[in-house]
């Protein structure tokens, strides 16, 4: 089937296939991201993505895909302190968000998929979700971090074993080979460092967040000097694939349900 872009595509086009298509809507952020990757890393990787999966669903799914613009702002005030951030709270997003998908049901949109590509956003997109589905019972919103794409089995990813620091990290090896495999004019030199603190570190099974930890790494995880373009394509390779399996996924549960409804 089609994929469309809402941004390009007149009303009576959307009116008429919105009831039936799967819309997905990127969001990412504008964010610093050390001092060799740009502030819009995160955006950038989060639409692309979707951009990409949506192409290869297609190929192989009888339902129209919808792509909405990509979000490119997102609750970023811990980044706030190293400048180049544009931020809004966590409040906001998720009214952003829900007012966002509600506008989708106006337009007659049943079904959304939420591409995330920030860590700080993922707390809203499901906040948000849950609001939507709630306010309108029709409505199922699938909710998808990125990185995440794939569940379990991306465990068993050649490429994300070889990462040497966390997935995702922030600007650091994982998101710089990523970068690089898209934009890599946008990717400048990068220092080779010592082994940093780690950003958010577990203690007690508690996950750590305070300006402090981020000062301490300079903004940045791990050794982003390790990344190469080939493991960054090769691990788009992979998560464009994961991403489109939840794309099919979530068009054949909803038109199994529609049918047996019928």
């Amino acid at each position: 089937m089609t994929v469309r872009r809402w941004a390009e595509t007149d009303r009576a086009t959307l009116t008429r296939i919105l009831p039936e298509a799967l819309v997905l809507l990127p969001i990412g952020a504008t964010e610093q991201h050390g001092p060799f990757l740009p502030t819009g890393t995160d955006h950038l990787l989060a639409g692309e993505v979707a951009a990409r999966a949506a192409d290869r669903a297609a190929t192989v799914l009888g339902t129209d895909l919808v792509i909405t613009p990509t979000l490119p702002v997102g609750a970023s005030d811990h980044h706030l302190p190293f400048g180049g951030t544009l931020s809004i709270t966590p409040a906001t997003l998720i009214t952003m968000l829900t007012e966002i998908l509600s506008s989708i049901v106006a337009s007659g949109g049943v079904r959304v998929l939420i591409i995330n590509g920030h860590g700080g956003n993922m707390g809203g997109c499901a906040a948000a979700a849950a609001a939507a589905t709630n306010a309108a019972p029709g409505l199922t919103v699938g909710h998808l971090d990125y990185w995440a794409a794939g569940g379990a089995d991306r465990d068993r990813w050649s490429v994300r074993r070889s990462c040497t620091g966390p997935v995702p990290g922030h600007a650091g090896e994982f998101e710089t080979a990523m970068i690089m495999a898209v934009r890599p004019e946008l990717v400048l030199d990068r220092p080779i460092r010592s082994d940093p603190p780690t950003a958010g570190s577990i203690s007690g099974g508690a996950a750590i967040h305070g300006s402090a930890v981020w000062k301490a790494i300079d903004g940045y995880t791990d050794h982003p000097e390790r990344a190469t373009a080939a493991q960054g394509q090769e691990l788009l390779d992979e998560l464009v694939a994961a991403t489109e399996a939840a794309i099919i996924g979530l068009a054949q549960i909803e038109l199994a349900q529609e049918e047996s409804a019928e």
